[in-house]
C-alpha cells in the first residue's frame, strides 16, 4: 500500500519540522498544504523533503484538506491519512488508525479523543465536540463520539467517492455525512492528543457556531425528507387541528376566532413550504447525483 500523510498548515513553523521528521518512519509520501502562512512553514516543509502545495492566500481548513484530497489522488496514494500541523497529535497514534484500512475492516478511521478518556480536553471544547457529534450521529449510520477528530486515515475509495466543498472546520462533518450516505464504513481508534500551550487559534464560540451550522447545512442537503419532509408533515398535522378548532369555534359562536385562524393558516403554511423544499431539494439532490 501506499500510504500519503497529509497536514493542512498555517503558521506551523515551529512544529512542522519534527511532525515531518518523525512521520518518515511511516512513508516518505508527506503533503504539506500551506494554507497561505507568514512564516516559514512553506521553506520547512519543502526543505524537509515534503511535498509542498501553496495557497496564495488563506483559505480555511476545509480548502487545505480539500487541496490535500487532490494531491492524494494525484500521487495515486492507497490511503491518506491527515493530522494537524500544531503538534498535538502522537504521530504513534498514525500507526494505529492504518490498521483498520489495511485489514480492509474501514474505509474512514476517526482517531477519537473521547472513547478511553485519556486525552485532556479542554471542558469547552469537550461540550462544543460533542454537540456537533450528536447533530452529526442523527443523519449516520455509524454513532461516533469525536466528530470534529483531526487524526483521520482514509481508504482510496473515499479519495475517488467523496467531493468536499466547506472551506472550514465543517469539512470534518461533511466528509462523514457524505461518506455515511455512499455507505461507506467509519469506525474509530482511541488516541491521545495533548492540549499543552496554546489549544487553538480560532475564537471557540465562533469556531463551533460555524461547524455547528455547517454541519447542519449538509445533513439538510443529504436528507431533504427528513430534514424538511417530517417537520413539514407535523406543521400540517398541527395547521389541521387549529383549523377544526377554528370551524367549532366559528360553529358554537358565529364567528372566527382571529388567534385560531391565524395559528392554523400560519402552521399550515409553513408545512406546506417546507413539503415544497423537501420535495424540490430531494429532487435536485438526485438529479446531479445521476448527473
Amino acid at each position: 500500500m501506499k500510504i500519503t500523510v497529509g497536514i493542512p498548515a498555517f503558521n506551523e513553523e515551529k512544529n512542522i519540522a519534527s511532525i515531518i521528521s518523525r512521520l518518515k518512519d511511516f512513508t516518505d509520501s508527506i503533503i504539506v498544504c500551506d494554507d497561505g502562512s507568514s512564516d516559514m512553514t512553506a521553506k520547512i516543509a519543502e526543505d524537509m523533503g515534503a511535498i509542498l502545495v501553496k495557497h496564495p492566500k488563506n483559505l480555511g481548513y476545509g480548502a487545505a484538506i480539500r487541496t490535500i484530497f487532490l494531491k492524494a489522488k494525484d500521487l495515486e496514494s492507497d490511503v491518506l491519512v491527515t493530522l494537524d500541523g500544531d503538534g498535538q497529535h502522537q504521530i504513534m497514534d498514525v500507526e494505529k488508525i492504518l490498521k483498520p484500512i489495511e485489514k480492509n475492516q474501514a474505509d474512514i478511521v476517526i482517531g477519537s479523543r473521547f472513547l478511553d478518556k485519556k486525552s485532556d480536553v479542554p471542558k469547552y471544547r469537550e461540550f462544543g465536540i460533542n454537540v456537533i457529534t450528536k447533530v452529526t450521529n442523527v443523519t449516520i449510520k455509524n454513532k461516533l463520539t469525536d466528530a470534529q477528530s483531526g487524526l483521520r486515515a482514509y481508504s482510496k475509495k473515499v479519495l475517488y467517492e467523496i467531493n468536499l466543498s466547506d472551506l472550514g472546520m465543517g469539512v470534518s462533518t461533511e466528509i462523514l455525512i457524505k461518506a455515511s450516505s455512499k455507505g461507506l464504513k467509519i469506525v474509530e481508534i482511541p488516541i491521545t492528543i495533548s492540549y499543552a500551550g496554546e489549544t487553538s487559534t480560532h475564537n471557540p464560540v465562533s469556531h463551533g457556531t460555524s461547524v455547528l451550522f455547517s454541519t447542519i447545512k449538509y445533513i439538510s442537503i443529504e436528507h431533504p425528507i427528513k430534514f424538511y419532509g417530517i417537520p413539514g408533515f407535523i406543521c400540517l398535522i398541527v395547521g389541521f387541528f387549529f383549523t377544526y378548532l377554528a370551524v367549532q369555534y366559528y360553529t358554537e359562536f358565529g364567528k372566527l376566532s382571529t388567534n385560531l385562524t391565524i395559528l392554523s393558516a400560519g402552521t399550515i403554511l409553513v408545512g406546506i413550504m417546507l413539503a415544497i423544499t423537501a420535495v424540490l431539494l430531494y429532487s435536485l439532490v438526485s438529479v446531479v447525483r445521476e448527473k
